[in-house]
């Protein structure tokens, strides 16, 4: 008896859910079709690959060894479906993820050009942490995914989009009593200094630029948006980083939000657009990095506007 991409499947499916009901539901079937299935599979491998418990299915040894080589087999399947999304470069389907430091800045510039490229593009996009947006990259779930970066991974390609440097935001009279002096990050006080909870890039990125660790008694006033951070500095509760990319965005909203550009070198981070080094790639992705590079740049030009650099001595 052959073994079929349908079992495959169903066996993915069962270890996923943990019970044949949930599996059933979760691919479409009857719960009997499925376990007729996964029987006639474990026959045709001469194995048992799952343990049946009274309130739960589990695999087996040699049903976690199965499971490795079946979800190959549907990466690669996937993989395959994708080939005919792409028409010579951009176009077809698209599933994008980005990360919330980033989606609500550059993606109201780049969905315009992205649509004017390609009205018919079939566009979804996921916002999530970096690593939950690389684990449904590997998984096939996204084509691509905005990170910050570097990432390095063997298995993922990384192109840079640009650089998105730091600016320290605070009320009106918290940036005056820094003083005209330039500001370094490493004087923060970690006292004052307020960050995005944990699991935020952005949060290590700032406290790496101002060489402050998790536990070095910063404000216990941590929030879950770039945009709550700035309303709360804005009303006096202590300073925080707020990347160039938001500016724009974040001084409307905030018009008492004041900035203060650190002394040189300032702190950045640098974005980019990450895809699986295994996925078929004729110019797409390589169009798509184009298209964002000229989105964020475009936004950063904006921030200079607002905040101009520092001119170096």
């Amino acid at each position: 008896m052959e073994i079929t991409l349908r079992q495959l499947r169903y066996m993915v499916a069962l270890a996923e859910e943990g019970g044949f009901g949930r599996a059933a539901a979760s691919v479409n079937v009857s719960q009997p079709a499925l376990s007729v299935q996964i029987r006639e599979l474990e026959t045709s491998l001469g194995v048992e690959l799952f343990e049946r418990r009274p309130r739960e299915v589990v695999p087996t040894p040699a049903g976690r060894e199965a499971l490795i080589h079946a979800r190959r087999v549907m990466e690669e399947l996937g993989e395959l479906r994708r080939i005919s999304r792409w028409r010579g470069g951009l176009g077809g389907r698209l599933r994008l993820g980005i990360i919330p430091t980033v989606a609500p800045y550059l993606l109201p510039a780049a969905l315009p050009l992205l649509r004017g490229r390609d009205l018919a593009l079939d566009l979804g996009v996921r916002e999530g942490q970096t690593q939950a947006l690389l684990d449904e990259l590997r998984g096939g779930a996204l084509d691509a995914a905005i990170v910050a970066l570097p990432i390095g991974a063997r298995d993922l390609i990384e192109e840079p989009l640009f650089e998105d440097r730091f600016l320290l935001g605070g009320s009106e009279t918290q940036i005056a009593a820094l003083g005209a002096r330039p500001v370094s990050p490493a004087e923060m006080r970690p006292d004052r200094l307020l960050l995005l909870e944990d699991g935020h890039c952005l949060t290590d990125q700032a406290l790496a630029a101002c060489a402050l660790a998790r536990d070095s008694g910063r404000l216990d006033l941590r929030a879950s948006s770039l945009s709550t951070l700035c309303r709360l500095v804005e009303e006096g509760f202590g300073l925080t980083l707020i990347p160039e990319l938001a500016l724009r965005v974040e001084r409307a909203a905030a018009p008492g939000l004041a900035l203060r550009r650190f002394s040189a070198p300032e702190p950045r981070r640098a974005i980019g657009l990450v895809r699986r080094a295994r996925s078929a790639d004729d110019g797409w992705f390589s169009e798509l990095a184009q298209l964002l590079s000229d989105a964020g740049r475009a936004e950063i030009a904006h921030a200079e506007a607002l905040s101009p650099p520092r001119i170096a001595a």
